[in-house]
């Protein structure tokens, strides 16, 4: 299974991807890594992405999920994932239930906290009122938890592998 961290910036996706990775013992690969050096300059301006900046390096992160899939490999990738159409992009060609979203949640104000104290990021903070805007929540009936992280990564990742081991379905913590 691939499971794909989905959220704003400064929901924690790199942080809990990295724990689940390794609580899991699959590998790990942050989205941000595949972004062109002309998304990050425009990010880094403060300016927002729009879906034709966003759809080669969604096409190259599906390219990534399906080859972890066709060798057996299990992933968990640390993806904004914002629209619905960008997760159907994600998931092109990906056998059913190879791929589980997981929507990192958490209030405005600690997102805000956290983008605050980022340092070394091509990510504007100003950027967060425009990632909100964007975000289309999981619909009931897409391969999607939701999940708060507003704890510490150790009970996030423990909830996480909780749901996941349960089959959980787009339910809220």
């Amino acid at each position: 299974m691939v499971v794909v961290l989905m959220g704003v910036s400064g929901s924690g996706k790199t942080t809990i991807g990295i724990a689940l990775a390794k609580r899991t013992g699959v590998l790990f690969a942050d989205a941000d890594d595949y972004h062109s050096e002309a998304n990050k300059a425009k990010m880094h301006a403060g300016i927002p992405l729009t879906d034709e900046d966003r759809a080669p390096w969604l096409k190259t992160l599906n390219g990534l999920i399906s080859g972890w899939v066709s060798v057996g490999k299990g992933g968990v990738l640390a993806c904004s994932a914002l629209k619905e159409t960008y997760r159907e992009t994600l998931t092109e060609g990906v056998p059913d239930g190879a791929v589980r979203f997981v929507l990192l949640d958490a209030p405005k104000e600690l997102i805000a906290q956290r983008l605050g104290a980022r340092q070394g990021t091509f990510m504007s903070p100003a950027l967060l009122e425009s990632q909100i805007a964007t975000l289309e929540r999981p619909k009931t009936g897409e391969p999607a938890l939701c999940v708060e992280n507003d704890r510490t990564p150790d009970q996030v990742v423990e909830e996480i592998v909780a749901k996941l081991g349960s089959g959980a379905n787009g339910e809220r913590s």
